[in-house]
């Protein structure tokens, strides 16, 4: 049994990590430990800690799925934000036998501005593979949709909307859903979240969920930090019942993203 460590943040999901473990497991049995170093937001909008982490965490269950599909053995952990101080204390909890640590091209990588893998090639005694993953080159072959929806996240307008949009082109849905901010709300919300995401399962989408920051427009241009969509589908009740159509926010999301925003009504959860 071969045990590999991998360290990633937001290229934790890139092929060519996926590709590099699935090389070692040709002929042999593999063990995958896979940490995600949290990252900070790049700027000034209102981010929650847990919301932070519940997206790194999401990233990960991404790439957890894609290796249990193939057939390899692997868990993993959101951990604290140094990707130094993360690989030590992984290695003193477990003998890993490599490293693997997965980076954004050169010019967009604060690791490797930090010189972080001659750093653990040095400190580890390990061999350490650098995998590099271009996000933006890769949404040529699976593009991104994020969903926004709250109490009518689990509507059938919805649901089938995306089923059109899966049929067209290979598709990964990230689902968030402002939490309305009432008592009692952010249970609900979780719960309206995880039947979507059982029924998007069902019908044979790949999709994870997060419950976010209240105000839609905030959790938007967040998401657009950890999730790098390509497109935007938001799903609202009709106009005489909607808070955000009367707060113009299909309207607002395209003036500031300039990404393809779609716009499904309907009348409830499903």
């Amino acid at each position: 049994m071969k045990d590999v460590l991998v360290v990633a943040n937001e290229t934790v999901a890139g092929q060519p990590l996926i590709d590099a473990v699935k090389r070692r497991a040709e002929g042999d049995e593999v063990r995958v430990h896979a940490i995600c170093p949290q990252n900070q937001p790049r700027h000034g909008y209102v981010i929650y800690e847990d919301h932070v982490r519940d997206a790194a965490e999401n990233r990960l269950q991404m790439t957890l799925a894609l290796l249990h599909e193939a057939g390899i053995g692997a868990d993993g952990a959101v951990v604290d934000p140094d990707p130094y101080s993360a690989v030590m204390d992984a290695l003193g909890e477990r003998d890993y036998d490599e490293i693997i640590v997965s980076t954004h091209p050169e010019t967009r990588s604060g690791w490797l501005r930090q010189g972080l893998v001659d750093r653990l090639r040095r400190a580890t005694r390990r061999p350490v593979e650098h995998v590099v993953v271009d996000v933006d080159a890769e949404r040529d072959d699976l593009k991104r949709t994020l969903v926004v929806a709250n109490q009518t996240v689990g509507g059938r307008e919805l649901l089938e909307h995306l089923k059109r949009k899966a049929d067209e082109e290979p598709r990964r849905f990230i689902v968030i859903s402002p939490q309305s901010g009432g008592d009692g709300d952010s249970g609900d919300a979780h719960e309206r979240l995880a039947h979507t995401l059982r029924a998007l399962e069902e019908e044979g989408l790949e999709a994870v969920g997060q419950v976010v920051h209240p105000d839609p427009y905030t959790a938007i241009q967040n998401a657009l930090q950890f999730y790098a969509p390509d497109d935007i589908v938001i799903s609202t009740f009709p106009e005489t019942r909607s808070g955000w159509l009367r707060s113009d926010l299909i309207g607002r999301v395209q003036a500031s993203t300039g990404k393809r925003v779609e716009h499904v009504v309907s009348e409830g959860g499903g």
